[in-house]
């Protein structure tokens, strides 16, 4: 099997410390898989999310999820997107040991699309070697962004935050959530600080946050958005988005 089957088919095969390959996906999910090799994932086109057993990643444009080597992790996104992929050896796969959302710059994201047109066909001290090699040297120092949703897995209070998820408009105090979960109040309190390592307020804010982004990324209007992840002031959403990604959702979408 040549180099270019194999980095098609069998990425863990390929016989070069890194290498990057664009490829275009279908609406839809992609299952649970893992690789040898850590990955950090690009969407060009569109936003994706990623889900580990630790919880949920949403890949907004401008921003890449980095899948640490050996985690099994499935994709899904509501539109066709092109996925860039910098596949990395363990041993250069030095960025963290766990899952993360990064911000990627216009210098990164123009290595990396010029990476991918020779993919893994390169020799070594070639000049598409060294391009690699800055490349290895970047993804070291990418800064983290907070576009993770914690995952819990104590079975009670998983029940509480599917319960919300399915209500995004809902005020509904954890005291009540807690008391159909057949829990006291200070009990689902501890449960989410020890499972997801924010309070209840928090972790609900950061769903509707993430579910805003993907709803936005679709094109639906900021004022819908706003009202349908559960906020009835559109400034108050506007602001919390800002304080979150640095810019307001038209600005941060307008620069795709």
């Amino acid at each position: 099997m040549d180099t270019l089957k194999r980095m098609h088919n069998d990425p863990d095969s390929v016989p070069c410390p890194a290498f990057v390959r664009s490829q275009r996906y279908k609406a839809g999910e992609i299952p649970a898989h893992w690789h040898k090799r850590g990955q950090l994932l690009c969407a060009s086109e569109g936003v994706i999310t990623v889900r580990t057993d630790d919880g949920l990643w949403v890949i907004p444009p401008q921003r890449a999820v980095w899948i640490a080597p050996g985690t099994l992790h499935a994709s899904r996104s509501s539109k066709s997107f092109r996925l860039i992929a910098l596949w990395v050896e363990p041993r250069f796969a030095n960025l963290s040991k766990r899952c993360c959302v990064v911000n990627v710059d216009p210098l990164m994201q123009e290595l990396l699309k010029t990476a991918a047109e020779f993919g893994a066909d390169y020799i070594s001290g070639s000049p598409e070697e060294r391009l690699i090699r800055v490349l290895l040297d970047r993804l070291n120092k990418l800064t983290v962004v907070p576009l993770f949703l914690p995952e819990p897995r104590d079975e009670r209070l998983k029940r509480i935050t599917r319960a919300i998820a399915d209500d995004l408009q809902s005020t509904t105090p954890l005291e009540v959530w807690a008391k159909r979960a057949g829990i006291t109040l200070r009990t689902a309190a501890r449960l989410f600080r020890r499972e997801t390592g924010m309070s209840f307020g928090q972790w609900r804010l950061q769903l509707r946050l993430l579910t805003a982004l993907e709803q936005l990324a679709e094109g639906d209007a900021v004022s819908n958005v706003a009202l349908n992840v559960g906020y009835t002031d559109v400034s108050s959403f506007i602001a919390v988005f800002k304080a979150a990604l640095g810019q307001t959702p038209a600005k941060y979408f307008r620069q795709r």
